[in-house]
């Protein structure tokens, strides 16, 4: 299985990069990831937010192949304990799927056709995070997902 993330904009906040590296760095011992970032629209601030959403949809679906087993990261969706994250990841394993995706849509959400494509959701926490700081702490709980499945000692109950 291989994971992708694709999100909305890019990072520009050093730390955030330097976080953000450090875990795809890690990452890599465990399973295959990529990142796909879709550009933030230009002249966006003459459109409206469904024009935005609508926009960004038709992105991102371009990215997403019918075998892939869509994932958005949304406040709408189920909570997972990092123990709980990490079972789901083995079942995601298991399940013979080629590439899971997750997707980090931009400031507006996402478009009716992305919710309507997408296979789940999950919420990273009822509190809202810039989508840069998003991706960082991502990262973060698949590498400490990866670690509770090989019994590393990263996470402490």
């Amino acid at each position: 299985m291989k994971i992708t993330l694709i999100a909305v904009g890019k990072t520009i906040k050093p730390f955030l990069i330097e976080g953000e590296a450090t875990y795809e760095k890690r990452l890599k011992h465990y399973i295959g990831f990529d990142e796909i970032i879709i550009p933030e629209l230009k002249k966006a601030s003459k459109l409206s937010e469904n024009q935005i959403k609508e926009k960004e949809g038709k992105l991102i679906l371009e990215k997403v192949e019918k075998s892939d087993w869509l994932i958005l990261l949304d406040e709408n969706g189920k909570e997972f304990s990092s123990i709980n994250f990490s079972q789901f990841l083995q079942k995601q394993m298991n399940s013979g799927v080629k590439r899971v995706v997750f997707v980090i849509g931009g400031a507006y959400g996402f478009s009716e056709d992305v919710y309507k494509t997408a296979n789940q959701k999950i919420s990273l926490s009822k509190m809202t995070f810039s989508h840069q700081m998003v991706r960082m702490i991502f990262k973060e709980q698949l590498y400490r997902g990866f670690t509770i499945l090989k019994g590393e000692p990263y996470h402490h109950k």
